[in-house]
């Protein structure tokens, strides 16, 4: 196991504090506040910088958003008529087909839930002959050798 995991540890172990949820929630509505404040008070190139990153999160937000309306909504099918006539009862009948639009993003989803435990490989050099024989000599004054 990481050393790194004691939080998650002694969360598995012993849950969370009994406010916990409510404590975040409240966190959470309140950074939204404290970011408006900056974004007036950031001077400069720091402000520039805040506007544009907080531009490009809305943007996405909206596409996000809009993706998930397409997906709800149903839409006509533009499609000819077939061969024949279409009788008079169909007629107020229209084909609507579902969007398929978010099936992309669920994908990177797990494939962002997978990156989470993914281990980097050590890549293996070859080693040469006269450095794998040669003498290796270690402690303070080097005088062990094997």
């Amino acid at each position: 196991m990481p050393q790194g995991d004691y939080i998650e540890l002694h969360r598995k172990r012993h849950g969370y504090r009994l406010d916990h949820f409510e404590r975040k929630r409240k966190k959470e509505a309140r950074e939204v506040h404290e970011r408006a404040a900056y974004a007036q008070k950031a001077l400069g190139i720091k402000g520039k910088m805040f506007a544009k990153k907080r531009y490009a999160e809305k943007a996405l937000m909206k596409k996000t958003l809009a993706m998930h309306d397409e997906s709800t909504t149903r839409r006509k099918v533009d499609d000819n008529v077939q061969d024949g006539a279409i009788p008079a009862y169909l007629l107020d009948r229209d084909t609507t087909t579902r969007a398929k639009v978010l099936s992309n993003t669920i994908k990177q989803k797990r494939k962002e839930k997978a990156g989470k435990w993914e281990v980097p490989l050590q890549k293996v050099r070859p080693v040469a002959e006269d450095e794998m024989f040669k003498v290796l000599r270690s402690g303070k004054r080097k005088s062990k050798y094997f």
